[in-house]
């Protein structure tokens, strides 16, 4: 009976450690920082955002506002944004090993989606 119960306590403190290991992965996620691209030939437009991914700025080479070629733009700005959210989405797995030690967790990656990771 006491085996059990030791083995549920040492369970509930591995939970707790994983929660505090958790907040701190979505700090570290928040204050970093990747950016997508596109449009090198003509110009560049360049999309930053944390890894959270929230879009913090978009910025757009003057040239590629001068051509006046607004469906080229969109589809620029379409591909850069894409390119920032491969990269976040990239850093957050790598964050998420970090937490986990690697561990294959069934239905974790879809319990993180939820809470926007």
């Amino acid at each position: 009976m006491f085996k059990g119960l030791s083995d549920m306590m040492s369970l509930m403190g591995k939970a707790k450690e994983m929660q505090s290991r958790m907040g701190e992965m979505q700090n570290k996620l928040a204050q970093a920082r990747v950016r997508g691209m596109s449009g090198n030939s003509i110009g560049a437009i360049t999309i930053e955002m944390n890894g959270k991914m929230d879009v913090l700025s978009c910025q757009m080479d003057p040239r590629l506002v001068d051509t006046a070629d607004r469906l080229m733009l969109e589809q620029l700005v379409v591909s850069a944004m894409n390119d920032a959210l491969f990269k976040s989405r990239k850093l957050a797995a790598e964050a998420m090993q970090e937490v986990t030690g690697g561990a294959d967790m069934p239905g974790f990656a879809d319990a993180m989606s939820k809470m926007g990771m």
